[in-house]
């Protein structure tokens, strides 16, 4: 268990960082404005799931040795950025109706949703770094690393759902208020610029 001024420094530090927009927010922020919070929960999922692993990696160091061979990020990012591309040119097709949303299930099934969350935190550079420079400072190597690991650990996962949260509601209002009349195509082209936005920003960072 971390000491109390340690959880005192980090809590807010976090929290702080994790609510700053990022990749994994404004991705979260697109997708509660095309498909609503419930589905976009399931993003989330992906996301945690892929911040778990390079928190747990980077205190490990996996991570340092990882951040050798650049290669491997190549890879990922140019994946996971031409995947929310084509999802986001997908929207800008979708002219009048509901982009992903009416007969478009190949983007919203739960594995796709999964994915596309896990693949955007594990490919991320800047996700990598932050949790390298973050996480070890935090960890007493006199006490049982394991135990502070889960603990700070949890904290990261309270944080960034509680934040992703936050964005995709404020995402759904959006949605709400451009869907009333004829603005559903701007809907579909707002959202799907931010995604396109999110895949060139996940290829090129």
């Amino acid at each position: 268990m971390p000491d109390y001024a340690v959880l005192a420094v980090f809590i807010p530090t976090f929290f702080f960082v994790s609510i700053t927009p990022g990749m994994c927010m404004t991705l979260a922020m697109t997708l509660g404005m095309s498909i609503g919070v419930r589905r976009t929960l399931w993003m989330m999922i992906g996301e945690l799931v892929g911040v778990a692993i390079v928190a747990i990696a980077a205190v490990l160091g996996v991570a340092s040795i990882m951040l050798n061979y650049p290669q491997i990020f190549e890879i990922l990012k140019w994946l996971g950025g031409a995947y929310l591309v084509y999802i986001g040119i997908n929207m800008w097709r979708s002219k009048g109706k509901m982009a992903v949303i009416e007969g478009q299930q190949m983007n919203t099934n739960r594995l796709s949703l999964i994915s596309q969350g896990f693949i955007t935190a594990i490919a991320n550079p800047k996700g990598w770094a932050f949790m390298i420079s973050l996480l070890p400072p935090f960890i007493n190597v006199d006490k049982p690393v394991a135990t502070q690991l889960v603990v700070l650990l949890g904290i990261i996962m309270v944080t960034e759902s509680a934040s992703m949260l936050a964005y995709a509601s404020g995402g759904k209002s959006l949605r709400l208020f451009l869907s009333r009349g004829d603005n559903i195509r701007w809907m579909n082209r707002i959202a799907g610029s931010l995604m396109i936005l999110v895949g060139i920003w996940l290829a090129l960072d």
